[in-house]
C-alpha cells in the first residue's frame, strides 16, 4: 500500500493521473469491458478531482481512489445481467448457419489489450478467468480482485467496502469457492509464448491464410472450442470447427490475418476477409490460446468497429 497522504496535501491531476493503469484494470475484471473501464476510471477520476481539496489524508491517495473507482463499478453493475461468453449461455450446437442466433438480451465480455508498459497480472486478466469473476456477485467480485489480485489486507478491504473483517473473510471464501466449481484458479498457469509457440502461431497465420485444411488440422487440437461473439454459437471439436469454416464460414477463405497487441494475456490476430474491390475488410479479432504445441481454443470478436481501433488495427487492408 501507499504510504500515507499528508492531510495538508491536496492531490494534484497529476496525483490522480498516475493511477489511470491500474485503476483500468481493476475496473475491466469488475466490468469484463475495457470501453466500460475506460469510462469507469474516467468518472473516478473526475469525482476524485471534484473532491480533492476535501482530501484529508487519513487513508492513502491509492485506498481513495480505489474507493471510488468501487463505487462506479458497482453502481454500473446495479440491476444488470452478467457479461458471458457463448459457452456460458448454453451447450455447443452443430455447424450450421441455422444455430447462429445475436442474442440482443445477452451482453457479452469484451477483450481487452495487455499495457505494452507494464507486466500484466497474466493468470488474472484471461478471459477464462474474467469470465468467471462474473458468476460472482458484485461485492464478492470487488472482495476477491482487491484480496487476491491486488494482495491487499482484509482489514483494507473491508475498510474500503465499509464492512467488517470477518464479512470481507466469508465473502472471499464463497468467492473462492465460486471460482473452483468453474475449474478456474488464480494459480492457473497462464500462456507465456516460447519460440516453439511463436513458431505455432505463424505457421498457424500461413495455414489460415492458405485455408489449407490438411495443415490446420496438425495446429489444431482435436478436442478445440471456437466461439463467435455476439453469437450464440460455440463449437466443440476440431471436426465441427471445419465444418463450419468450409461450410457457413466459406467467406472466410481468402482471408488476411494481421498480428496484434496481445488480448488478455493470449496471443490476438486481425482478421480481414476478401472485399469485392481486392482488399480486405475487417472481420473478427482472433484470440488463440495454445496448449501442448496445437490451439487449445479460439474465440473470433467479430465487433471490429470498436474493437479494432482499440488494438491498433487498420480500418482495412487495401488491394
Amino acid at each position: 500500500m501507499a504510504a500515507v497522504q499528508s492531510a495538508a496535501v491536496t492531490p494534484t491531476f497529476e496525483d490522480l493521473e498516475s493511477y489511470r493503469r491500474e485503476l483500468t484494470g481493476y475496473c475491466y475484471r469488475m466490468l469484463a469491458s475495457p470501453f466500460e473501464a475506460e469510462d469507469a476510471v474516467q468518472e473516478t477520476l473526475l469525482r476524485a478531482w471534484r473532491a480533492s481539496d476535501r482530501f484529508e489524508g487519513r487513508a492513502a491517495l491509492r485506498s481513495w481512489l480505489y474507493r471510488i473507482a468501487t463505487k462506479v463499478c458497482l453502481d454500473l453493475l446495479k440491476g444488470r445481467e452478467r457479461r458471458a461468453r457463448p459457452m456460458d449461455i448454453g451447450p455447443s450446437a452443430a455447424p450450421v448457419f441455422e444455430n447462429l442466433h445475436e442474442r440482443s438480451e445477452v451482453t457479452w465480455i469484451e477483450p481487452s489489450p495487455d499495457p505494452v508498459d507494464a507486466l500484466v497480472e497474466r493468470e488474472t486478466i484471461r478471459l477464462a478467468f474474467v469470465a468467471a469473476l462474473q458468476h460472482l456477485p458484485p461485492r464478492q467480485r470487488a472482495v476477491l480482485i482487491l484480496c487476491e489480485v491486488l494482495r491487499w489486507q482484509a482489514s483494507e478491504v473491508a475498510e474500503l467496502l465499509e464492512t467488517s473483517v470477518a464479512s470481507v473473510n466469508s465473502a472471499l471464501q464463497r468467492a473462492r469457492a465460486t471460482l473452483e466449481s468453474a475449474s478456474v484458479g488464480l494459480d492457473d498457469p497462464a500462456p507465456v509464448l516460447d519460440e516453439a509457440e511463436r513458431e505455432l502461431l505463424s505457421r498457424f497465420v500461413e495455414a489460415f491464410e492458405a485455408y489449407d485444411i490438411d495443415r490446420l488440422t496438425t495446429l489444431i487440437h482435436e478436442d478445440a472450442t471456437q466461439s463467435m461473439p455476439p453469437y450464440d454459437l460455440w463449437l466443440s471439436g476440431r471436426d465441427d470447427i471445419f465444418t463450419w469454416w468450409f461450410g457457413p464460414g466459406i467467406g472466410c477463405k481468402g482471408s488476411r490475418v494481421v498480428p496484434t497487441r496481445s488480448a488478455n494475456g493470449s496471443p490476438a490476430f486481425g482478421q480481414y476477409k476478401p472485399s469485392s474491390d481486392g482488399g480486405h475488410e475487417p472481420w473478427a479479432l482472433i484470440v488463440l490460446e495454445p496448449s501442448d504445441g496445437r490451439i487449445r481454443e479460439l474465440t473470433f470478436f467479430l465487433g471490429t468497429e470498436r474493437l479494432f481501433p482499440l488494438f491498433g488495427l487498420p480500418p482495412r487492408l487495401d488491394p
